[in-house]
C-alpha cells in the first residue's frame, strides 16, 4: 500500500512550499497537467500559474509537464509556461518519465513529481524512487477514464486510512 503513500500532501500548486524543497535539494519538479495546473477545460495556463513558474524558474528549478493526455492539448502550455513537455506519458507506466529523467542531469533525489492523481502521478513517481507530491484536484469535472480511476482511488485511501497511513485532507510536507 506504500505505493500510493505521497512524500509531501498538500492543497495545490499555489501552497507548496517550495522554500522545503529546495532544502531538500531537489532542482526539478515535474508537474501533471489536467486537474493539477488547470481544469480540463481550460487551454491555456492561469495568469496565476505563468507567474509561479516564472517565479520557480527564478529560484533555479528546472520544470516539465508530464501529462497523459494527447500533443494537441499539452503543446499550449509547454508555449505558454516556456517549459519542457510530455505528452501521452501512460502513467502510472514509468518508461516515459524514466526517459524523461535519462534525458537530464538529475539524479532520482533530485526530482519531484507533483500531480493530482494518487494512482498515476504517485505511483509513477515512488516506482521510480523520485519525490511524489499529491495535490487535490482542482475540479470534478474529469475526463471519462479518469473517472474511473478515482473510484478505485477512494477504495485505496480508504485502505490507507484505516492502516493510519494517509488520510484526505489533513495535509502535510
Amino acid at each position: 500500500m506504500e505505493i500510493y503513500v505521497p512524500d509531501i500532501y498538500n492543497s495545490n500548486i499555489y501552497n507548496i512550499n517550495y522554500e522545503i524543497l529546495i532544502s531538500r535539494g531537489i532542482k526539478c519538479l515535474i508537474f501533471d497537467l489536467d486537474n493539477t495546473l488547470v481544469t480540463i477545460k481550460e487551454r491555456l495556463p492561469r495568469e496565476e500559474t505563468k507567474e509561479l513558474f516564472k517565479k520557480l524558474k527564478e529560484k533555479g528549478f528546472k520544470i516539465f509537464i508530464a501529462s497523459n493526455s494527447i500533443k494537441s492539448r499539452v503543446k499550449p502550455f509547454h508555449e505558454e509556461l516556456k517549459v519542457d513537455y510530455i505528452y501521452s506519458a501512460k502513467k502510472p507506466h514509468i518508461e516515459k518519465i524514466q526517459e524523461l529523467i535519462n534525458q537530464t542531469k538529475y539524479g532520482l533525489d533530485e526530482i519531484a513529481m507533483i500531480g493530482d492523481s494518487m494512482m498515476d502521478d504517485v505511483v509513477c513517481g515512488n516506482t521510480i524512487g523520485i519525490t511524489t507530491i499529491l495535490l487535490d484536484q482542482i475540479s470534478k469535472s474529469e475526463f471519462p477514464f479518469a473517472k474511473i480511476k478515482r473510484i478505485k482511488e477512494k477504495k485505496i485511501q480508504k485502505k490507507l486510512r484505516d492502516k493510519e497511513l494517509f488520510t484526505k485532507g489533513r495535509y502535510y510536507e
